[in-house]
C-alpha cells in the first residue's frame, strides 16, 4: 500500500451506521476522526454529525456506502450541497458497484473489524491513503445572482422613484460583485436583465467553487445575493487518485532512469525518463500510475537497481534469456512514441514481459466468473504464485459468509429453558425502563450539543482574534518598513537640498547683475572643478553642476588624456582650462587647434567650497592673455617650419633634375 497521505492536510471523518436506519427515526453513527496519527471515536446522532462537519470542516467524510448518510438520491444531493467548501464525500468501496469493505481493507493492509466503529475507522484510514471515489453532484462552476431584495410595489414614495432606487441598487451591487471577481482573477460570464433605472438582476456564471469566490450570500435592504453551485445531471464518481489498475513496469536504469507503464491489455499507459530523480521519486511516479504485477528489464541478468524496484512492489520479475538486440527493441516499440533510447528500452522490456505472460493472462481470464476483478486475481497468481482457484476461494469467502440456518423439531421446554424465557421477559421490562432513561439522557445530550455549539462559536471567534493579531503584526512590520524608507528619503532630500544651495551660490557668481551679489564678490569668476582628465570625470562634473560654453574649467590631474577625452572637453567650449600636471601631446594639440586656452592652475588664486571654486577675474585674464601670446609664437614657429620644409623639398626637386 502506498504511504502517501495527501488527504491528511486536515482531519478525515470515517462514518458508519451504529444503530437505526437513515430512512427511519434517529439513526446513530459511529464516528472515527483520523488526523494521520491518532484516532478519536464517538457515537453521534445525525444532527450532531452534520454540526461537527460544519464546525470542523474535515477534508474528507469517508463511508463504505453513501446511502448510509441519505435516504435517497435527492437527500444525498442536498447533503452534498450542504458540505463545507473544502469537504469531500468519499465512498471508499468503489463507484457504482462497490466492493465489500473487508476486501478493500485487506487489499490495502488496513485494520478491519465488523464492529461499526472499526468499519468507520477503516473507512477513514482508507480515504486518508487516497483509496476510494469522491461522490459529486455539483460541477466546479458557481452561479452568483444579484437581484431585487424586495418587491417594486409602492414603498411610500412615488412608485417610479421607488422602482428606480431598487434597480439602481441592484446595478451598483452587481458592479461591485464584478469588480471583486476581477480582483480575484476569476473567469466568469455575465447576464444582465436591465430594467427601469438599472438592473432587475445580474447573473454571474463563475468558473470556481463557492469557497474560492470572494462574494458571500446575503440580503441587505433593496438587494439580495444568491450563490449556488451548478448541479450535474446525476451523481458522479471521481477516483481520489488514478492509480488503481494493475500494470506491467519496464525499467532501464543508469545515469538516466527510464520507466514505462503497460496495461494488462497491452496498451502503453505512460513512459518517462529522468537524470535527477532518486529511487523514491521513481517509485512515487510508478505508484501514481498503477500497481505493478511484473517489473521487467531488457538485459540479463536483471540489474540490481531493477531488482530493488521489484522487491519494493513485491512484484514478479522478468528478464530475457539474453540481452534484447536494438533492432528487436525498435521493432517492438515502433507503434508507440518515445523521447529517447532509454524510454525505448524500458518500453521494450515491459512489452516483451507482456508477451511472455500473455498465455497465462488469457488462462486466468478464462477461469474468472463475472464480477471478479481480473487485475487482482492476475496479480496474486503471477506475483504471489497462488492458484486461480485458491484466489477465487479467498475472494468469495466474504460474500459467502451467510449464517447457516437449521430447522428444529418442536419440543417441550426444559425447566432451564423456561427460566431463560422468564429472564428474557424480565430483560424486556428492564429494557423499557432503560429506554425511558435513555430519553432523559437524550435530553441532556441535546443540552450538551447546544453548549458544544456555543463552544464552537467561541473557538471560531478566538481563531478570528488570532488571525486579527497576525494581521496587525503584519501591518506593524509594514509600517516600520515604510518609516525606514521615509527616513532614508528624508536624508536623500537633505543631501539634495545642500547641493541645490551650492548650485545657487554658483549661479549667483555666474550672474554679475544678480541683486544679491555683494560688492566684495565682484571681480570673481566661478570655476568648474574636474577631478581627472577622463571622460567619466568630465561627465560627472557636467551632471553635478553643468559645464557651459565660456566656463573656467580646473582639472586637478591633467595627465593621461587622449584624443576622445580632449574632444569631449572641447565640445563644451570652455573659456580657459586650468590644469595641474602636464598634458599629453595629442590632448594639447587638439585643444590648441580648437583655440581653447590652457594654463597652469598655480598662476590663478582659487578658493574651493565643496565641489565648487572661485577665482579672481584678473588672474584668469592673465592666463588667457599669456596663452594667446604663446599661441601666436607657436603659430609663427609652425609657419617658419613649413616654409623651411617647402624650401628643402624644392631644392631636393632641383637636384634631381
Amino acid at each position: 500500500m502506498s504511504t502517501r497521505t495527501s488527504a491528511l492536510d486536515a482531519v478525515v471523518f470515517g462514518v458508519d451506521i451504529q444503530s437505526g436506519d437513515v430512512r427511519g427515526d434517529a439513526p446513530s453513527y459511529a464516528l472515527a476522526v483520523y488526523d494521520g496519527d491518532d484516532v478519536s471515536r464517538d457515537v453521534v446522532s445525525h444532527r450532531k454529525l452534520r454540526r461537527l462537519i460544519d464546525d470542523e470542516e474535515p477534508a474528507i467524510v469517508a463511508t463504505d456506502n453513501m446511502y448510509e448518510l441519505a435516504a435517497d438520491k435527492d437527500q444525498l444531493i442536498h447533503f452534498l450541497g450542504s458540505l463545507p467548501a473544502g469537504t469531500r464525500l468519499v465512498q471508499v468501496t468503489g463507484a457504482e458497484q462497490p466492493e465489500p469493505l473487508s476486501r478493500v481493507a485487506n487489499r490495502h493492509n488496513v485494520p478491519y473489524g465488523k464492529d461499526p466503529m472499526q468499519e468507520a475507522e477503516a473507512a477513514a484510514r482508507l480515504a486518508a491513503h487516497n483509496v476510494g471515489h469522491e461522490v459529486s453532484a455539483f460541477t466546479d462552476t458557481t452561479s452568483v445572482k444579484v437581484a431585487r431584495g424586495r418587491s417594486t410595489g409602492s414603498g411610500g414614495w412615488s412608485e417610479d422613484r421607488y422602482t428606480r432606487r431598487i434597480h439602481g441598487s441592484v446595478r451598483k451591487r452587481a458592479r461591485e460583485v464584478e469588480s471583486e471577481l476581477e480582483d480575484a482573477n476569476l473567469e466568469y460570464e455575465r447576464e444582465v436583465r436591465e430594467a427601469y433605472g438599472g438592473f432587475a438582476n445580474a447573473v454571474f456564471t463563475v468558473a470556481a467553487r463557492p469557497g474560492d469566490i470572494p462574494v458571500s450570500r446575503n440580503r441587505s435592504g433593496d438587494v439580495r445575493v444568491e450563490i449556488e453551485r451548478q448541479r450535474r445531471d446525476g451523481i458522479e464518481f471521481e477516483p481520489l487518485v488514478k492509480r488503481r489498475d494493475h500494470v506491467i513496469v519496464g525499467i532501464d536504469p543508469g545515469t538516466t532512469t527510464a520507466v514505462a507503464i503497460v496495461g494488462l491489455e497491452g496498451e502503453v499507459l505512460d513512459v518517462w525518463s529522468s537524470r535527477t530523480s532518486d529511487t523514491a521519486g521513481v517509485i512515487e511516479w510508478i505508484v501514481e500510475r498503477g500497481r505493478p504485477i511484473i517489473v521487467a528489464a531488457d538485459v540479463t541478468p536483471m540489474p540490481e537497481t531493477v531488482e530493488k524496484f521489484r522487491r519494493s512492489f513485491d512484484a514478479a520479475g522478468w528478464a530475457p534469456q539474453s540481452d534484447l538486440p536494438v533492432d528487436e527493441k525498435q521493432h517492438r516499440t515502433r507503434d508507440h512514441p518515445y523521447d529517447d533510447d532509454h524510454q525505448r528500452d524500458a518500453m521494450a522490456a515491459a512489452l516483451y514481459a507482456l508477451d511472455a505472460h500473455e498465455d497465462q493472462f488469457e488462462r486466468i481470464a478464462d477461469k474468472l466468473p463475472p464480477g471478479i476483478d481480473r487485475g487482482e486475481v492476475t496479480a496474486r497468481v503471477v506475483a504471489g504464485e497462488e492458484s486461480v482457484e485458491a484466489v477465487l476461494t479467498d475472494l468469495t469467502d466474504d460474500e459467502d459468509s451467510e449464517e447457516e440456518s437449521t430447522d428444529h423439531e418442536p419440543r417441550e421446554l426444559t425447566a432451564e429453558e423456561r427460566r431463560i424465557k422468564d429472564l428474557e421477559r424480565q430483560v424486556d421490562r428492564l429494557q423499557s425502563h432503560v429506554e425511558r432513561l435513555e430519553g432523559r439522557v437524550a435530553e441532556r445530550d441535546e443540552r450538551i450539543d447546544e453548549l458544544e455549539t456555543e463552544l464552537g462559536v467561541a473557538r471560531r471567534e478566538e481563531r478570528k482574534e488570532v488571525r486579527r493579531d497576525r494581521e496587525v503584526s503584519r501591518l506593524e512590520r509594514k509600517a516600520n518598513r515604510l518609516e525606514r524608507e521615509r527616513d532614508a528619503a528624508r536624508e536623500e532630500v537633505e543631501t539634495l537640498e545642500k547641493k541645490v544651495e551650492r548650485m545657487k551660490a554658483l549661479w549667483k557668481l555666474d550672474h554679475s547683475n544678480f541683486s544679491d551679489v555683494s560688492a566684495e564678490k565682484e571681480g570673481l569668476v566661478p570655476v568648474k572643478v574636474v577631478e581627472k582628465f577622463t571622460k567619466g570625470a568630465i561627465r560627472e562634473a557636467n551632471e553635478q553642476y553643468g559645464i557651459a560654453s565660456g566656463d573656467v574649467v580646473y582639472i586637478r590631474d591633467a595627465s593621461g588624456a587622449g584624443r576622445s577625452t580632449a574632444e569631449l572637453l572641447a565640445g563644451f567650449d570652455p573659456r580657459v582650462v586650468l590644469k595641474d600636471g602636464g598634458l599629453s601631446e595629442i590632448a594639447d594639440e587638439l585643444l590648441f587647434e580648437n583655440e581653447i586656452p590652457v594654463g597652469p592652475a598655480d598662476d590663478v588664486a582659487m578658493q574651493e567650497v565643496d565641489e565648487l571654486a572661485v577665482a579672481r577675474e584678473d588672474d584668469v585674464e592673465a592666463v588667457v592673455d599669456d596663452w594667446h601670446d604663446r599661441a601666436a609664437d607657436r603659430r609663427r614657429d609652425r609657419k617658419a617650419a613649413m616654409v623651411d620644409q617647402l624650401i628643402s623639398e624644392h631644392r631636393a626637386g632641383d637636384n634631381e633634375v
